[in-house]
């Protein structure tokens, strides 16, 4: 990540092996359970050992060091880091700061401590229309600020909206995201069991359509 990104804290010495419980991040987070993994991050909860709240940490290989992967270029994490310093709304998970060693770079978090509501449509089988609408008020106005604020999801799906430990929805991973140039978008994206038709369509589609 360059310096240009900002907000960006270094160290010099070699990157802590996340595995076990009571590892700590550059001597201010100390690791805990894997909460899950994508194709290209780990999402862990961590303790800030300062203030004792909990957050989530979101660890990508960095691109940068020495070894990475060939071809792999730093842009993608950088968007995610751009688009999240955009956003501060309830209903969106907030980017409180940037981490980087050699070997890794760390988003902190919200932590969403409700997990997925894909996970609870699952466990109960259906909403009742009562909570349906609630949620989907919730996403609708963290949807609105989004794209009110320059930048489109592209990847909504319910395992993408998390809940907080009070039941309420954060929008979350904006890996796929986009931040508004006035052009059509051409990016295949998405998940395939929710992903708009426009996108397959390779005709060029608009970000914000996509979202809703």
């Amino acid at each position: 990540m360059s310096p240009a990104t900002g907000a960006v804290a270094s160290a010099a010495a070699g990157e802590e092996s996340p595995a076990a419980a009571a590892t700590v991040l550059l001597g201010r987070y100390e690791l805990g359970d894997l909460l899950g993994r994508g194709a290209s991050a780990k999402v862990y909860r961590a303790r800030d050992l300062l203030t004792g709240r909990s957050v989530a940490i979101k660890s990508f290989p960095n691109p940068r060091a020495a070894g990475a992967e060939k071809g792999r270029r730093p842009v993608a994490i950088e968007r995610e880091a751009a688009i999240l310093r955009r956003l501060r709304h309830r209903h969106v998970v907030r980017l409180h700061e940037i981490l980087a060693t050699r070997k890794k770079v760390h988003f902190v978090l919200d932590l969403a401590a409700g997990g997925e509501l894909f996970s609870l449509v699952d466990a109960s089988g259906r909403m009742t229309e009562d909570l349906a609408k609630h949620y989907f008020r919730q996403l609708i106005s963290a949807v609105r600020y989004c794209h009110a604020r320059g930048v489109f999801h592209r990847d909504i799906k319910p395992e993408n909206l998390l809940l907080d430990e009070a039941g309420e929805l954060k929008v979350a991973d904006f890996g796929l995201g986009a931040v508004a140039d006035g052009n059509l978008r051409h990016t295949l994206c998405g998940t395939p069991a929710y992903v708009a038709p426009e996108i397959l369509s390779r005709k060029g589609y608009d970000p914000a359509k996509v979202d809703i």
